[in-house]
């Protein structure tokens, strides 16, 4: 019974696992990559950070104590308002709590303490959204079995699901609350057209029987 519940619950994390934020990519020393993310109105962001530094000898990828991440978030709908500025360690985190909803701009910078340049790093980034509790401190007391684990994950994974249909329930009425306040402004646009018009035919007539009867037409 309880291996027939594992695998339906593994089953289920697989399908839920491509909701995943989690990437990597590779920068120089020096160089930045930014990443955009929509984020809800009060939304409790925790990134973390892997990096790694390519070994010229052998083409593997390592961990070096002297690497840094520089972290930066922005909120690119408040003129690029810095929420997060710091410096992280090879294997690090940082968090922070949307204090409005639009896009934020995440951007990585690899750097060294030491002042040096010239490589190549691989960089794994994940970003989480919503709770701020995570099961890495029950992994660490290794009082948890493994099913009470994964279950745990999936129930990250259906939260961040419904912060996300949260934030789309938010942008659908700001897209309807536009909307309506477009069609509003047409509809006063159109009247006020409507009533240029009617009021130049009144002159227009009105001039034409002034001239009219100026001439003794009628």
């Amino acid at each position: 019974m309880l291996n027939s519940v594992t695998s339906k619950i593994i089953a289920l994390v697989l399908i839920f696992a491509q909701l995943s934020n989690a990437l990597h990519f590779y920068l120089n020393t020096g160089e930045t990559r930014c990443f955009f993310e929509e984020l809800p109105e009060d939304t409790l962001v925790v990134g973390r950070i892997d990096a790694y530094e390519k070994n010229d000898h052998n083409g593997e990828f390592d961990r070096n104590s002297n690497l840094r991440v520089q972290i930066t978030v922005d909120e690119t709908f408040d003129n690029d308002h810095r929420v997060v500025s710091q410096k992280s360690s090879p294997s690090g985190e940082f968090t922070f709590t949307s204090l409005d909803s639009g896009e934020h701009k995440f951007c990585l910078t690899p750097v060294y303490s030491d002042g040096s340049r010239g490589k190549n790093h691989r960089i794994f980034f994940d970003v989480a959204l919503g709770s701020a509790h995570d099961y890495v401190d029950s992994k660490s007391t290794k009082k948890i079995d493994s099913l009470t684990l994964q279950v745990q994950s999936l129930n990250k994974k259906l939260q961040e699901i419904h912060w996300e249909q949260e934030h789309m329930r938010e942008r659908e009425a700001i897209f309807r609350d536009q909307s309506e306040n477009t069609n509003s402004r047409v509809v006063k646009w159109t009247i006020v057209q409507l009533v240029v018009l009617v009021g130049t035919c009144v002159y227009q007539l009105r001039h034409l029987k002034s001239f009219f009867v100026k001439q003794k037409i009628v």
